[in-house]
């Protein structure tokens, strides 16, 4: 297991002069030893061009790549002792369960004693020990991903193993019994895990601390919470969570902040900038009031959705369109009615240029 330090960018065209040009853009990250890390974000952020760049597929264009304080930009895979599981099962279909899981260890002459050893240990992890002797060519995708995912597990001495969206193929009951696995063996393992994913349900689960990405840079790393809470950027705000975070355009001036053309009160102890902003509030945290209320503006209730668990409120003020998860008990409006909603509280956000203003 390994620290690894990145600082560094990458564009995959020569001499790059804008960000456009960069795959990633600059960045400063650390991996700790141990730690069970994701890679989140949309498709073409950036997440599996870093992933490549720490296993030493792909060299950067600018900066380094350090395990434990020592500069390996230049080493190659072997030479960083990463393992790597991709999106799609990499084993042989000609062997067993048994001879794919210890195949990695063979080919470092490991001691057959311990290879035996070791390759039963996996396989209890993965709930395989039953299969050890059948032919992976006759299992199902699920147990063939098991595999490569042990393949990755096996050998105790790697720095770090990484995940390239392990579980696409996977059906989604699966999924969710091996994203618990991983966890498990992590806990065990402690080994250092860096997984991709462009689901946030994937991420927050399985991972300690999260990275989100967007467009080559990674704008927020943090715990579940963190980034639920306190989204650093409105790309964190609307990519996290489900609906992602109301935002509305405010204005602040003469010490009156106003929003969709009313005036509320400021959040209790905050001193925010002078200009315009951004509001940032949860579905989960905009709550039903009465006129008059200080912290509440007038919407129109555009949708009204029953999702068994709670209602989904979609409901309008000044052509902006807000979000409301309201309990099974609530009394709900519905479509047409005009209706007073808190949008600030303890949980609202104001944001400038989309960076999160600290007060």
């Amino acid at each position: 297991m390994a620290c690894i330090e990145l600082d560094l960018a990458h564009a995959y065209r020569p001499h790059p002069r804008e960000d456009a040009d960069y795959a990633l853009l600059p960045l400063q990250m650390t991996f700790r030893d141990g730690g069970a890390y994701a890679l989140l974000g949309p498709s073409g952020c950036g997440k599996t061009t870093l992933l490549n760049i720490i296993s030493g597929l792909v060299a950067p264009s600018q900066g380094s790549v350090r395990f434990d304080g020592v500069d390996m930009t230049r080493a190659t895979p072997q030479q960083r002792n990463i393992a790597q599981v991709f999106q799609f099962p990499v084993i042989y279909d000609t062997m067993t369960v048994a001879q794919n899981l210890a195949f990695p260890l063979r080919n470092r002459k490991v001691p057959e004693d311990q290879i035996k050893k070791r390759v039963g240990e996996i396989a209890e992890m993965l709930d395989m020990s039953g299969q050890l002797n059948q032919r992976a060519a006759g299992l199902a995708a699920d147990a063939k991903q098991k595999i490569s995912l042990g393949r990755g597990l096996v050998r105790s001495d790697v720095s770090a193993v990484l995940f390239d969206e392990p579980l696409t193929v996977i059906d989604p009951l699966l999924k969710w019994q091996l994203r618990r696995k991983l966890k498990q063996i992590h806990h065990e393992l402690k080994l250092t895990l860096i997984y991709v994913t462009h689901d946030q349900v994937e991420a927050l689960t399985f991972a300690e601390e999260v990275v989100v990405m967007t467009r080559g840079r990674a704008v927020q790393t943090g715990s579940a919470d963190a980034l639920f809470e306190r989204p650093r950027h409105t790309f964190v705000g609307h990519f996290i969570g489900s609906p992602g975070m109301n935002f509305l355009p405010a204005i602040l001036a003469n010490g009156v902040l106003r929003v969709a053309g009313h005036a509320l009160a400021l959040p209790s102890g905050r001193l925010l900038p002078e200009g315009d902003l951004k509001l940032g509030v949860r579905p989960e945290y905009v709550a039903q009031s009465t006129e008059g209320d200080p912290a509440a503006l007038p919407f129109t209730v555009t949708m009204v959705q029953d999702i068994g668990t709670h209602f989904m409120l979609t409901a309008t003020v000044d052509a902006n369109t807000v979000k409301v998860r309201l309990p099974p008990e609530a009394s709900v409006p519905v479509a047409g009615q005009n209706v007073w909603l808190r949008v600030i509280g303890p949980h609202t956000c104001f944001y400038r240029h989309e960076e999160l203003v600290d007060a």
